[in-house]
């Protein structure tokens, strides 16, 4: 390993990640090491870590370097691998954009979650297609203390339940999980947000991430809240044929969603590059190690 590891950092309303461009996949980096770098006080501080990597160059990604370029290897904070993660697939496109891999327009990102397609806007913003959601049937329960609520349980490539609730305060601290029940909804555990309306079209929600804790953002999780909330408004854009749009608050700022005719969901919001330096390898190793 080198004894310097280039590192970038970035955030998408305020959902912040960790960037390490590997094109080629050499840098060695298992859960211990991103546990790590995304400490706050002992490390960089991070909600995740985006391992930016040729498709050709890793073994869960090949498959899908004919369509996408570049894979977005992503970790959760506490090191744990996870399929997608909306609002770093911006900020991986910003990156890509800031070194040179990429201009302004369209893209294709290889994720766990399949292969999503990207648009740079010249004013800076950035809309990823996020695929269709899919919406297993079965009652599910989320609660915080003594206070439970039914849940809408949605698929974006990963796991989520939606619960509305009456003040976002009822979601407690989220410093941990919100337990659920039935257990067979989640095997592998669930992202959960809860939400309240500010409007016509509009909602803002509170989230805690599998593997991350309460975080200011989460982009799959907010176009899950608006495909759950087009739902109990009685809106299916593949029944109808219109689209719907909802504007959801995150703690962190604000993302559009919209789901399309034909299923399909779009997220647009921010992402910014903040700071880039280098990560001094032995450093990471002892780390690693304690």
């Amino acid at each position: 390993m080198s004894t310097r590891i280039p590192f970038l950092k970035g955030h998408g309303t305020e959902n912040d990640f960790v960037i390490v461009p590997d094109p080629e996949n050499a840098v060695d980096l298992p859960p211990a090491a991103v546990a790590v770098l995304c400490d706050r006080r002992a490390g960089i501080g991070g909600d995740g870590l985006l391992h930016v990597v040729r498709s050709a160059a890793h073994p869960e990604a090949r498959h899908m370097a004919p369509e996408a370029e570049w894979f977005m290897d992503y970790r959760n904070g506490d090191g744990s691998i996870a399929e997608m993660c909306g609002n770093g697939v911006r900020v991986f496109a910003r990156y890509l954009q800031r070194a040179g891999h990429v201009a302004e327009g369209d893209l294709a990102v290889a994720t766990r979650g399949g292969v999503k397609t990207v648009h740079i806007a010249k004013d800076g913003d950035v809309t990823v297609g996020m695929g269709k959601a899919l919406l297993p049937e079965g009652d599910v329960t989320v609660s915080v203390g003594e206070r439970s609520w039914p849940a809408r349980n949605v698929n974006m490539g990963n796991p989520h339940a939606v619960a509305f609730v009456d003040d976002l305060s009822h979601a407690g601290d989220l410093l941990s999980p919100p337990p659920f029940s039935p257990a067979a909804a989640y095997p592998d555990g669930v992202n959960v947000e809860f939400v309240v309306d500010r409007g016509p079209g509009h909602v803002a929600l509170r989230v805690h991430e599998r593997g991350a804790g309460e975080t200011r953002s989460c982009g799959t999780g907010a176009c899950a809240v608006a495909v759950a909330t087009a739902r109990r408004d009685g809106a299916d854009p593949t029944a109808t044929g219109t689209p719907a749009t909802y504007t959801v608050d995150v703690p962190g700022g604000t993302l559009v969603i919209t789901e399309r005719p034909d299923g399909e969901i779009e997220m647009t919001g921010p992402a910014v590059i903040v700071a880039e330096g280098e990560i001094d390898a032995e450093w990471l190793e002892t780390a690693t190690r304690a």
